[in-house]
């Protein structure tokens, strides 16, 4: 199985996964970053995984909910023979982040969209000193964006991400908001000086 094989099994069963211009930003902010140890939240069938995998000397540890998407990506990493370099957690990311005590150097958020607002005070406090957030889909299909109060039943999806980026405004030193794909947050968590 390729990538090209994947992406068409992906959009045969509605799973999704990384849009093409967002999975060349991912790239790109890769090789800047160089990352050596990385957290992606939402594995889905491992897509994205794989891609980081691919375009970073990285190990990665991915967290996904639904089993057999988790059973999926196994198959899909041990296919591109990936699968020394993968920690896979099946569960819940609100309660298995809690419990993370291990340092990432570059998080990948792309798991409920709903969640990032609660699941940001963990991600944050496990990402390392100029440590990277790169979160996906913060647009929720251009409705992040506007500034009306949402009236149908994606409302509480909005707002809570329209707040998680304002906290991530808060947060981090250095936030860069993008339109590409379905709008992307990445943030630089810079060293504290002494």
């Amino acid at each position: 199985m390729d990538l090209e094989t994947l992406r068409i099994e992906a959009e045969k069963n509605y799973i999704p996964i990384l849009r093409e211009d967002t999975e060349k930003i991912l790239i790109k902010t890769l090789e800047k970053e160089q990352p050596k140890n990385i957290l992606e939240i939402g594995t889905a069938i491992g897509y994205s995984g794989t891609i980081i995998l691919q375009n970073s000397n990285s190990k990665l540890t991915t967290i996904e909910l639904n089993k057999d998407r988790y059973e999926f990506a196994k198959n899909v990493f041990k296919n591109f023979n990936l699968e020394n370099r993968v920690n896979q957690i099946l569960g819940d990311a609100n309660e298995i982040l809690p419990t993370i005590k291990e340092k990432y150097d570059f998080i990948f958020l792309d798991g409920p969209k709903g969640q990032y607002l609660k699941e940001l005070p963990y991600l944050f406090d496990i990402l390392s000193e100029n440590g990277t957030l790169f979160a996906d889909n913060i647009y929720y299909h251009g409705w992040v964006k506007g500034n009306e109060y949402p009236k149908h039943k994606h409302r509480t999806a909005i707002l809570r991400l329209r707040k998680f980026i304002e906290e991530c405004k808060l947060k981090f030193p250095t936030i860069n908001l993008y339109d590409d794909g379905d709008g992307i947050l990445i943030a630089k968590k810079q060293q504290t000086k002494n």
